[in-house]
């Protein structure tokens, strides 16, 4: 028979879908246990990838909400580095920031909090007797980092005692500082209501807080905090070294482009401001992070339920062969045939992409509940999940649903039913 009279006989034959469904039917439910086992590699498959992209939307979602409530509202405003020349020709970074920027950016529309911050260079160690131990045990060095008052907001800071200075504290240049919690430890000092004092060279402060923590800038955690008054009186502080800002919620682009106007009108470009990155990047990051680990894992029980379709169609080829013959016998072609077992693995394979599907959505609805975050799902998965499945089965049954087309009549009556 040519392959012309082949395709006639498909036409005048009336083998409808609604048989090749009827027969898939008849063959999957045949043996049911075997049928959902074949599909559960598929099935863990399917629900791997959709519950790995769904629980990395979500998740992304998530971390952009909480980098909006922190990251997204600060604005770091520093000196830009210029060349200058000279003998090694080397950098030298100019400042031209004001002891006064935290009030000047406070003066704009958005701006929550500000505060500048430098570190200091002091010539000795820190200490919280007057007496130096000719050892050196009760001297530590320890970092000395100056800052106005309106730095604690920006960077929201909490204390665990006492109080910050204030401006006062700052334009009068008093001898106050406030440690972070590593060097209170370090000096031991844990309580301010006796009025403790430490010593940064032959210089005596007074502890009058200690902080709790910081959300932002936690090398403060570790330091001896002191006004930029004092700083600037007694340890020779020229220019802050750069000023944080605290901004509402989408206010950041518009600070970005007014606050080294307001620093340095005279020169804004000799200022650098630092933008928080955009939610939409920290979102595609998180996405993209979450899925290159995981979606490995769905492809490979993808692959292992590819595998199982195709070992169990192929089982089902041969135990099948005296049907297949005796369907030849009685007209069915080869195209008939290979119809019938490629639906059959095709809607086997639709049926643990649906059920994956409905597996990995529990799954995003389920973690996401325990974690108290809301499940986003992209709209086309649900669907598209099936198709997928669908196609692995296709494309299992390809070589079995051939080597049952291939399958002469004659031979295949004579192996038995």
């Amino acid at each position: 028979m040519t392959e012309w009279d082949d395709e006639a006989e498909i036409e005048r034959s009336g083998f409808a879908v609604g048989d090749l469904l009827s027969e898939a039917t008849v063959a999957l439910t045949a043996r049911p246990a075997r049928t959902l086992l074949t599909a559960l590699g598929t099935v863990l498959g399917v629900a791997a990838l959709v519950a790995t992209l769904g629980l990395a939307k979500t998740a992304g979602n998530q971390i952009v909400s909480r980098f909006n409530e922190l990251e997204a509202t600060r604005v770091l405003v520093q000196p830009e580095q210029q060349r200058q020349g000279g003998q090694n020709n080397q950098n030298r970074q100019v400042s031209v920031i004001p002891f006064d920027s935290g009030d000047r950016l406070q003066r704009l529309n958005g701006v929550v909090a500000a505060g500048t911050k430098s570190d200091v260079n002091v010539a000795g160690l820190a200490r919280s007797v007057p007496v130096v131990d000719p050892l050196g045990q009760n001297e530590f060095q320890i970092p000395v980092i100056a800052v106005s008052p309106g730095l604690f907001d920006a960077v929201r800071a909490s204390l665990s005692t006492g109080r910050f200075f204030d401006d006062g504290h700052n334009l009068r240049g008093d001898n106050v500082v406030v440690l972070g919690p590593g060097a209170a430890r370090r000096l031991n000092v844990t309580r301010v209501d006796n009025s403790p004092a430490i010593f940064i060279g032959q210089e005596t402060f007074a502890v009058i807080g200690v902080l709790a923590d910081v959300e932002r800038e936690p090398d403060l955690l570790n330091a001896i905090i002191l006004p930029d008054g004092i700083a600037q009186d007694r340890f020779g502080l020229t220019a802050p070294a750069e000023v944080h800002v605290e901004v509402d919620i989408g206010a950041a682009e518009l600070i970005g482009s007014q606050a080294a106007i307001a620093l340095a009108p005279d020169d804004p470009d000799r200022l650098r401001v630092s933008l928080p990155p955009a939610p939409r990047a920290v979102r595609s990051s998180v996405e993209s992070d979450v899925n290159s680990l995981f979606l490995i894992l769905g492809g490979v029980s993808l692959l292992v339920g590819a595998i199982g379709i195709a070992n169990v169609t192929l089982v089902s080829v041969l135990e099948r062969t005296g049907e297949i013959g005796l369907r030849r016998a009685l007209g069915a072609t080869r195209r008939h045939i290979a119809s019938q077992f490629l639906f059959e693995s095709a809607a086997l394979g639709a049926l643990a992409g649906l059920i994956g599907t409905s597996v990995g959505i529990i799954t995003v609805v389920i973690v996401s509940a325990t974690k108290g975050w809301t499940p986003v799902l992209d709209s086309w998965l649900p669907f598209a999940a099936p198709v997928l499945g669908a196609v692995i089965g296709l494309l299992a049954g390809t070589y079995p649903a051939w080597k049952a087309s291939a399958t002469e009549p004659i031979a295949a009556l004579r192996s038995g039913t």
